[in-house]
């Protein structure tokens, strides 16, 4: 980081991280856990943790290996899980599509749920940001949180049935992400898309796993550009 206001974008990004590494933390070594009773090697989960760096993906990954799925079964539930990060990336280009080839390989490894709702936010509230402080602001987000969710997911995988059978934090992820949502709803359009991505969602529970979630966010995206087409937007 060249300039002062990278370097401050960076901090900014580091403290804005803060609530995830709260909860990113025990979540993670709820991971190694569970991956653990499925029957991988703590190798196998850490490596995991580092290749794919993905709760939902890696989570639902784990339950399909404990229910004995066939391998492409895994990958293609994996990959269908995590396809909302093309629409993360969609959103993030005009932003950060201007960086170079290796900084968008980065971005591209570290975009995940958390960089993007803090990354999109932070642009949107400050138009006039730099190229350079939108990048510096991105990889701040993550360079707690990445080394935090492999070093969780060790951990919980060394840990293996020492932990409590009654603990239970998979529910902070999703009250943390509604939070985060909810600061995001700004417009009519944004009220339209988060209200049909939610009952689409619930309508479509039923469906295999993760199917349901990216029928429901194309529904969203299709709503509110056509509320921001009516308005002449």
């Amino acid at each position: 980081m060249s300039t002062t206001t990278e370097k401050s974008a960076f901090a900014q990004g580091c403290y804005a991280s803060a609530p995830f590494l709260v909860i990113g933390g025990p979540f993670a070594v709820l991971f190694g856990l569970v991956s653990i009773e499925a029957g991988l090697s703590v190798f196998q989960t850490v490596a995991m943790s580092v290749v794919v760096i993905a709760g939902a993906a890696q989570f639902t990954a784990v339950q399909l290996m404990t229910e004995v799925a066939p391998v492409w079964t895994i990958i293609m539930a994996g990959l269908a899980v995590n396809l909302r990060m093309a629409m993360y990336s969609a959103s993030l280009q005009p932003h950060l599509g201007a960086a170079s080839f290796k900084q968008r390989l980065a971005i591209a490894y570290l975009n995940v749920d958390a960089s993007y709702a803090l990354g999109i936010i932070e642009y949107e509230k400050h138009p006039k940001m730099l190229l350079g402080e939108k990048l510096a602001y991105f990889f701040g987000t993550m360079v707690l949180m990445t080394p935090v969710w492999i070093v969780g997911t060790y951990v919980g995988a060394i840990a293996g049935g020492m932990l409590p059978d009654n603990l239970s934090i998979d529910f902070a992820m999703p009250i943390l992400f509604l939070a985060l949502v909810g600061t995001m709803v700004k417009t009519l359009a944004h009220l339209g898309a988060a209200l049909t991505s939610a009952v689409a969602a619930l309508l479509l529970s039923g469906l295999p796993v993760g199917s349901g979630l990216l029928i429901a966010g194309f529904l969203a995206m299709v709503v509110g550009a056509e509320i921001e087409r009516r308005r002449g937007r």
